[in-house]
């Protein structure tokens, strides 16, 4: 993953094998506290969702992206790191927790910037229009699974910051509205 300034990411990965890698409301909690401290800091988050077995973020990389730091061998910018640091802080809490050993995560996160002009038209839509798609495909992950009959069930997300029944979003919700056209 490499985050560049005024790019838009869906940011996503899942278990290894499928695995489940939030069993209990401590598990989703705790990956939302290390989100906070190793993402948010570095760019602007429009949408989540946390799932039993993946997790989902779109998110919007700013000028932050550019304080790079050198990690080992590599150089890395801050969302990239904190992506690392996040799997990495989360997984071996969960190993501990559950006793087991390895990979949690499946190797690479994956980060598709909806920026891309070749991804926008293979789709055939706007850049808004993507967007929002992406926005929409998030929020409904419970939805779809067949987990809930109302995305605003599940906890799990940031839908339901946007309708009202949480407060003290990870979110920017007026630039979420903004790049999504939902002004």
């Amino acid at each position: 993953m490499k985050f560049t300034p005024e790019n838009i990411y869906h940011v996503y990965n899942q278990g290894n094998n499928g695995q489940d890698v939030f069993i209990e409301d401590f598990q989703f909690n705790y990956f939302l506290q290390l989100y906070k401290q190793y993402i948010v800091p570095h760019c602007e988050t429009l949408a989540w969702c946390l799932m039993n077995n993946h997790f989902h973020f779109m998110i919007y990389a700013d000028n932050r992206c550019l304080e790079l730091k050198k990690q080992g061998g590599l150089i890395l910018d801050p969302v990239t790191n904190g992506f690392r640091k996040l799997l990495s802080a989360y997984a071996h809490e969960f190993n501990i927790k559950n006793n087991r050993t390895g990979s949690l995560f499946r190797p690479k996160t994956k980060a598709i910037c909806l920026n891309d002009e070749a991804e926008l038209n293979n789709m055939g839509s706007s850049k808004q229009d993507y967007y929002l798609n992406t926005f929409n495909y998030i929020h409904n992950q419970a939805l779809e699974a067949g987990i809930v009959t109302d995305a605003a069930f599940w906890k799990w997300s940031s839908y339901r910051s946007y309708i009202g029944l949480r407060s003290n979003s990870i979110c920017n919700i007026e630039l979420a509205k903004e790049i999504c056209g939902l002004v």
